[in-house]
């Protein structure tokens, strides 16, 4: 089991996303939307640093607060961030600071990061949540 897989979905596209905490689900995620979004993921220079504080009601909507972030970051200044140090992390809120830097392409624009059947799951293997992308 890999850490996240592109799934099939009708009009948009999908993750799914395993990791054995909340953290590694948050990381994994993140890694999983670069993968979908851009190229060359291992040629982006970490010229860039952010730090971010998200507040969430509960798991679920930080996972989409998180990822939003990211991907308005990615679509406002093709800035796509690859290293992810989580400073804290608890189910309503999360502290990182991410590092990256500019994409020399973004293949898919994501419009929006979607709450369609968001369920974060607890498995024997830790945690799995399936993430459609409006693109």
């Amino acid at each position: 089991m890999g850490f996240f897989e592109v799934i099939d979905h009708t009009a948009d596209w999908a993750l799914r996303v395993y990791g054995r905490s909340l953290t590694e689900l948050l990381i994994h995620a993140a890694q999983g939307m670069n993968f979908l979004m851009a190229t060359g993921l291992d040629a982006i220079p970490l010229t860039e640093t952010r730090q971010f504080e998200l507040d969430a009601y509960d798991a679920e909507g930080l996972l989409v607060e998180w990822l939003t972030e990211l991907a308005y970051w990615a679509e406002a200044e093709s800035l796509v961030f690859t290293e992810f140090e989580m400073t804290a992390v608890s189910p309503t809120h999360l502290s990182a600071i991410v590092r990256g830097g500019t994409a020399v392409e973004l293949q898919k624009h994501i419009k929006a990061v979607t709450y369609h059947n968001l369920e974060i799951v607890q498995t024997d293997a830790g945690l799995a949540v399936e993430i459609v992308f409006d693109v």
